[in-house]
């Protein structure tokens, strides 16, 4: 059972309000049903990836952004959980390391681009650079190696115009691009803080940092709208995802998976003529073998 998940896509130039999205909203299914529902996207997904893997001829890359406790380390784990490991590969972009800070900021996670027939997953990306680091330009200032009064329009611009060339080069070398943005509300966030607090086994998820970086939860509203409505394209879409029902979170991307996929075009190789006459003495050959 598939859901329409158009509504959720982010037109090119957008001007988005995420006030204005209900982060609550299920797709009209229950949540009894969404086990088997997510099961049978996963098998579609599966297949689809066993196909991208045989062709050999482009690649997925998925960016998955949110605030805190948004819910993107359990749809990685969820919805990923039916790929071959062999043909997908997960990175965790955390802050970056001196070496990281001697280059470009797209050069880490160029490094990090999933290999024709894979899929790579990225768990935070180089949209932390117009995200975080805008909220916190003294990030950005100490990353560029600018003085902090040179972190205006300007250079946001120039850095929006980065990452529309960045993805529109990997979109025309082969590399499909889907971006979800998982939309939690600050109540469900606050809940979801105050069950890491109180459960031991999840006391290592939460830092007290997390409850700085919420008072700033209009900032970061602010810089995700602007984010969308100068990075989301026809070729690199941008998805909002409700997310305080995780389980319809995870459905919903599942689903945009299996169609992205669907829409590569995407087929077993066929193997030459000349190759036929060979699969069939080999056959011979194996038959004609005494036990």
């Amino acid at each position: 059972m598939g859901i329409d998940t158009s509504v959720f896509k982010v037109a090119e130039r957008a001007n988005i309000n995420l006030k204005e999205f209900d982060t609550k909203q299920d797709g009209g299914l229950d949540k009894e049903n969404a086990t088997g529902v997510l099961n049978d996207l996963k098998e579609k997904l599966s297949k689809l990836q066993d196909t991208l893997y045989a062709d050999n001829k482009k690649s997925l890359l998925i960016i998955f952004q949110a605030m805190d406790a948004a819910g993107k380390d359990s749809a990685i784990k969820h919805v990923m959980s039916g790929l071959n490991p062999q043909g997908c590969q997960v990175y965790s972009f955390k802050q970056p390391n001196s070496e990281e800070l001697d280059h470009d900021f797209l050069w880490r996670h160029y490094k990090a681009l999933p290999e024709r027939g894979r899929i790579g997953i990225h768990n935070r990306s180089h949209y932390e650079n117009v995200l975080v680091c805008k909220v916190h330009p003294q990030f950005a200032a100490n990353e560029s190696k600018l003085p902090l009064m040179y972190i205006n329009e300007k250079f946001w611009n120039s850095r929006y115009h980065s990452i529309r060339n960045f993805e529109q080069h990997l979109t025309d070398n082969g590399t499909t691009i889907i971006k979800f943005f998982l939309h939690i509300s600050k109540k469900e966030q606050k809940e979801r803080f105050l069950k890491r607090i109180d459960d031991p086994s999840k006391n290592w998820k939460f830092s007290a940092a997390d409850i700085e970086e919420r008072e700033l939860w209009d900032n970061y509203m602010k810089a995700y709208q602007d984010v969308f409505r100068e990075t989301s394209t026809s070729d690199c879409p941008w998805y909002i995802i409700p997310s305080d029902k995780k389980w319809f979170s995870q459905i919903a991307i599942c689903n945009i998976l299996v169609d992205t996929l669907k829409s590569m075009d995407l087929k077993y190789p066929v193997l030459p003529d000349t190759e036929y006459k060979t699969l069939a003495e080999s056959k011979k050959r194996l038959l004609d073998e005494k036990d």
